[in-house]
Order: C-alpha cells, then sequence, then structure tokens
C-alpha cells in the first residue's frame, strides 16, 4: 500500500483565553486529531458549528501553528519547516474559503487575483499570464474573458469558481476546502460541488472538505471523519458512516437529517445516548473492523 499523501499525527491546538481575573482557560480546539489522506481523495471532514473543523483545516496547513503533534505531506514532516522553506511549499497545499465576497481583494482585477501567486511561484510569466489564468477559469467553468473584470461585478457562484480558480492555479497536490458552498444559493451549490468532483478526478487532486452538511459530504466523499469538540469520534469510509453509523453522535447528527430511506431511520432515539456520551470523558479510536475507527469507552 503506498504512503499516504497527507498524515496528521495527534495534532493539537490550543488557544488561552483570559478571564474576568489573571487566570487563563484552555480552549482544546483541536485536541488530539490523527488522520491520513491519499493522493486524489475526497476526504469529508463533519461536524456541526464550534467543533473545531475550521482549526483543524487551518492548523493542517499552518495557517494556525498547531501546539503539538505532527503533519506529514508526502512523508515529510512540515511543522519543524522554517518561513522560507514553508513558503516554497505552500503552492502545493492550498485553502478554499468560505465566504468567497471577502476572500478576493475588491481592488484587484481577476487577471492579477489568480496571476500574481502564479508568477510569485514561477508558474507563470507577464508574457502568459493572461493565457494560462485564462485557461484555469475555463477549467472551473469561467469564461476567460472575465480578466479585467473585479470581483464586485460577479455573483456569488462565480466568485467562488474565482477563488476556487485561484487555489488550483497553483497546481497544488492537496487543498482544504472550508465549507465551499455554505455562503452559496441551493441553486448554485450543486454547481460547485460538481466542479470539486471534476477537479478531483481529473487533476488527482486530494481534499480536505470541511461541511456541516452530511448530504453533500455523502454524494461527494470517499472516507469521512466526524468531529465533536476538537476530536474525532468516527471516522470510515462513506458506507460505514452513512450505512452502519457506530458512534452516539454521529448517529445524533444523521438522525437530524429527514431521510426516506427505512433502515436509517430505525436508528431514531439515539439522541439521549448521545447526550450521555457529550457528558462524560473522552475516549480513544479504536478500529472496529475495515478500518472503520470509533471512539469507545473503556
Amino acid at each position: 500500500m503506498s504512503a499516504p499523501l497527507v498524515e496528521v499525527t495527534d495534532l493539537t491546538k490550543h488557544f488561552s483565553v483570559r478571564g474576568a481575573g489573571r487566570t487563563r482557560d484552555v480552549v482544546r480546539a483541536v485536541d488530539g486529531v490523527s488522520l491520513t489522506i491519499a493522493e486524489g481523495e475526497m476526504f469529508g471532514l463533519v461536524g456541526e458549528s464550534g467543533s473545531g473543523k475550521t482549526t483543524l483545516g487551518q492548523s493542517i496547513l499552518r495557517m494556525h501553528e498547531p501546539s503539538s503533534g505532527s503533519v506529514r505531506f508526502r512523508g515529510r514532516d512540515i511543522l519543524p519547516l522554517r518561513r522560507r522553506e514553508m513558503t516554497a511549499l505552500r503552492p502545493a497545499m492550498q485553502y478554499v474559503f468560505q465566504d468567497p465576497f471577502s476572500a478576493l481583494n475588491p481592488r484587484l482585477t481577476i487577471v492579477d487575483a489568480i496571476g500574481e501567486p502564479m508568477r510569485t511561484h514561477g508558474l507563470a510569466t507577464r508574457d502568459d499570464e493572461r493565457t494560462k489564468v485564462a485557461a484555469v477559469l475555463e477549467s472551473c467553468g469561467l469564461d476567460g474573458d472575465v480578466l479585467d473584470r473585479f470581483p464586485h461585478e460577479f455573483s456569488g457562484g462565480q466568485r467562488q469558481r474565482i477563488v476556487i480558480a485561484r487555489a488550483m492555479a497553483l497546481e497544488p497536490a492537496f487543498v482544504v476546502a472550508d465549507e465551499p458552498v455554505s455562503a452559496l444559493d441551493v441553486s448554485i451549490q450543486a454547481q460547485i460541488i460538481n466542479l470539486f468532483s471534476d477537479l478531483s478526478e481529473q487533476r488527482s487532486t486530494a481534499f480536505l472538505f470541511i461541511s456541516h452538511d452530511l448530504g453533500i459530504v455523502e454524494h461527494l466523499c470517499t472516507r469521512v471523519a466526524i468531529m465533536y469538540r476538537g476530536r474525532i469520534v468516527e471516522q470510515g469510509t462513506r458506507e460505514q458512516i452513512f450505512d452502519r453509523p457506530l458512534h452516539p453522535y454521529t448517529r445524533e447528527l444523521l438522525d437530524a437529517v429527514p431521510v426516506p430511506d427505512p433502515r436509517r431511520r430505525e436508528r431514531r432515539g439515539a439522541r439521549q445516548q448521545a447526550r450521555d456520551w457529550a457528558n462524560g470523558e473522552p475516549a480513544e479510536l479504536r478500529d472496529v473492523g475495515d478500518g472503520h475507527l470509533v471512539a469507545w469507552e473503556g
């Protein structure tokens, strides 16, 4: 079996918060997370607001400096890297932000917003910049004649395509997509989801797809991790998570979604069990078979 593209081991990110007095509380936003992502894989990360999903994604890319643990990219631990070494690695590891309205500089035309990082990393020159930017825009479903327009001239769905194009222009092997469709109209979401699927297949790009929308994750991702209070409580294939969920919290998340499948309706009633579990101590992930990991007590 080939080595994973991204290997996260016991990653933590703790924030110190000053209380009313001089004492400090510690927020364990990410608390001992381990996972692997293969080349070209679409890996889903699910959890409710405040579960630590975004902090985990940003910590993997060192947008937040982790408190401890390791992140290996192509076998190399990137956490000890110096700024210059990390800058050289940035094109291979990209981030797509949730809000396309704030992710783009309103003063830059589209050709500058996408072309400038390409030139910085040696992927384009002044002579071929427009041609290359037009090509990457077209691969993301936009006409190449929009180069000289500004972000405010586009709809939300078009802006998100531009944000995705900016990330893909650097030819990354790995992309963290943080709730990339949550700010869009439902009618546009399906188009962007299909775009991610196409990019993953055509370019063999690996994605960590962060979302609270279980339906989108089930449709798009081949493996899924469920996150709660900074920890992974269940992880497995799409079929294991959605057809055979074992953790009470996973069941509660799925029970909150209207599902016509009678096999899934049998899980109703897990809500109290999930609340009882949440009040207990964190449990370690255990493999219950075929790579299906569950945080069991005891």
